[in-house]
C-alpha cells in the first residue's frame, strides 16, 4: 500500500521539474530595437559617410543562451548613427568615406541567479577609406544588468541583460567616434 508521503514524493519531483521547465523557457536572441540607445545627448556630426560592418556575434540556438547576431548588431549601430547624426550618412556596399568595424570579442553571461549581469567587450575600428589609415582603434567594455523586477523568467532576464550590455557598448562607441576630429 502506498502511503501519503510516498505519493507526495512521487508527485513533487515531476511537478518541480515541470515548474522549472516552464520558468526556464526557450532562449531568444537579443532584439535589435532593444539594443539601440536612446538619445545620446549632443554629439558632433561628422560631414562624411560611413559604412558599418560587424562580426564576432552569433545566432541563438534553441538550447543556447541569448546571443547577439551580427546583422542585428550592425542594424542597431546604423540606426543609432543615423538617429544621432554622428555621420552625414550611412552607406552600404563599398562606398563610404569611412568604414566602421565592430567585432564582439567577448560576451560573458551568467548561468543562474536573480540578477543577471552580462559583460561585453567589442573592438571598434574606424578606417579612412581613401588612404586606408586607421583613425580609431578602441576596445570598449560594457555591462548590462537585469533583475527579477525586469523579468521573472530566466531566459528573458538574460536577454534583457544582453541587450542592455550591447546598448551600453554602442553608446560608448558612438560617443568615442563623435569626439574624434575627422
Amino acid at each position: 500500500m502506498i502511503r501519503q508521503d510516498q505519493i507526495c514524493k512521487l508527485v513533487a519531483a515531476p511537478a518541480a521539474a515541470l515548474a522549472l521547465l516552464l520558468l526556464a523557457g526557450c532562449a531568444s536572441p537579443a532584439n535589435r530595437q532593444a539594443m539601440v540607445p536612446q538619445a545620446l545627448g549632443a554629439l558632433q556630426t561628422h560631414p562624411y559617410s560611413v559604412r558599418i560592418q560587424s562580426s564576432g556575434g552569433s545566432d541563438t540556438g534553441a538550447l543556447d543562451s541569448s546571443n547577439i547576431p551580427d546583422a542585428d548588431l550592425k542594424s542597431a549601430i546604423e540606426e543609432t548613427v543615423v538617429s544621432n547624426k554622428v555621420f552625414k550618412s550611412v552607406v552600404q556596399g563599398k562606398d563610404g568615406d569611412y568604414e566602421l568595424s565592430v567585432r564582439v570579442t567577448s560576451l560573458s553571461k551568467p548561468i543562474i541567479g536573480f540578477s543577471f549581469t552580462v559583460k561585453m567587450e567589442a573592438a571598434w575600428s574606424l578606417l579612412k577609406v581613401s588612404d586606408q589609415s586607421v583613425v580609431m582603434r578602441k576596445s570598449i567594455k560594457s555591462s548590462g544588468t537585469a533583475t527579477t523586477g525586469d523579468a521573472l523568467v530566466g531566459v528573458t532576464r538574460l536577454r534583457l541583460a544582453v541587450e542592455a550590455s550591447a546598448r551600453d557598448n554602442i553608446s560608448q562607441g558612438l560617443q568615442a567616434l563623435s569626439a574624434l576630429k575627422l
